[in-house]
């Protein structure tokens, strides 16, 4: 008897045909990646006739027709339950239809498993940016979430904070399937904090580490995708409490600056220092950036970043108060969520 696959990877898609290929392509050029198993999460495009198109030419490539979207599941998480069911690997990669995997990236995650006796690796993927609104949120949105989930506390097994990124997660079969995979959080917005969380509750040591030369993604191809993903996310990721999101407002936004400011009017004294301050923030933020391996020359984009943040952050706010939220076509109930807690 022949032994198992090393990586099964499970890609769940919904109308992701413009980028399904580019993602396809790139797993099959990994040699420990056995299988890969794409769901087609009741798509209105062509992403099963693109995938369909690919199998001739990926042998290890099948298609997964989801079924009726269970209720109190969010449709991610049962498109790849359903996929993990059918794996057969010994890992389990989760990534999403808008990745890039570059060369040896698979290896590379087999490597640190080994090495650090782990079984979790994600990687945050490198994000492509196109456009300004991109350039001016993402980037500052990640920093943010430097700050609340650091990759040393994260791999720190004595610490309880627990993080991964959705767009590349690979975890050991036996190890998720002992803590329920995606049917014990099927609920979880989060489903990739989710699943760190329960393993890490659990006893068992994950991994967490920047992506970059690993995987890209470009998240979002328009403002409105944009807008409607960080409202689903962030309020959760920032702590998804009250406190905590007039906390986080208070930190992003330079209010000191801004007041004194608003004295130039009258006092030019007053405009430069709040120029002067404002300046500062903007410095301080490019060496966030560089830290976080952006280009420092993003930090022309700080103000946008601080604006959009704020609106999309008192946005998610308000979503999650009404107690929905939406994402791809489809409307989802939210509560007291308890990766947020």
């Amino acid at each position: 008897m022949s032994d198992p696959p090393i990586i099964s990877a499970i890609v769940p898609a919904r109308n992701e045909a413009a980028v399904i290929s580019a993602c396809i392509e790139s797993l099959s050029r990994q040699p420990e990646i056995a299988e890969i198993l794409v769901v087609d999460d009741h798509s209105t495009d062509k992403t099963s006739e693109t995938v369909r198109a690919l199998i001739p030419k990926i042998p290890q490539l099948r298609l997964i027709e989801a079924d009726a979207l269970p209720q109190g599941w969010m449709g991610k998480s049962h498109a790849v339950w359903l996929a993990a069911q059918q794996a057969r690997g010994e890992w389990l990669l989760f990534t999403d239809a808008d990745t890039i995997h570059l060369e040896n990236a698979a290896a590379k995650a087999l490597q640190i498993a080994e090495e650090s006796k782990v079984v979790m690796v994600s990687f945050s993927p490198e994000q492509i940016l196109v456009h300004w609104y991109e350039k001016a949120l993402i980037p500052f949105v990640y920093c943010r979430l430097a700050r609340q989930f650091s990759y040393e506390q994260v791999n720190d097994p004595a610490r309880k904070i627990a993080a991964a990124n959705g767009q590349f997660l690979m975890v050991r079969r036996d190890a998720y399937q002992a803590v329920g995979g995606h049917a014990a959080i099927a609920g979880e917005v989060l489903e990739d904090v989710a699943v760190a969380w329960q393993l890490k509750s659990a006893g068992y040591p994950i991994w967490f580490g920047p992506g970059k030369g690993i995987v890209q993604a470009r998240m979002y191809r328009s403002f409105r995708a944009m807008w409607q993903g960080w409202t689903k996310n962030l309020y959760l990721l920032m702590g998804g409490t009250p406190v905590a999101l007039w906390r986080e407002i208070e930190s992003v936004v330079p209010w000191m600056a801004l007041a004194i400011f608003m004295f130039g009017f009258e006092l030019p004294i007053a405009a430069f220092l709040g120029i002067a301050l404002i300046l500062f923030r903007q410095l301080s933020y490019g060496r966030e950036l560089v830290r976080n391996q952006y280009p420092f020359q993003l930090i022309i984009y700080y103000l946008p970043g601080v604006l959009l943040y704020t609106l999309v952050l008192w946005r998610s706010f308000r979503s999650h108060a009404k107690g929905r939220v939406r994402w791809k076509g489809r409307e989802y109930p939210v509560g007291a969520s308890g990766t947020a807690k």
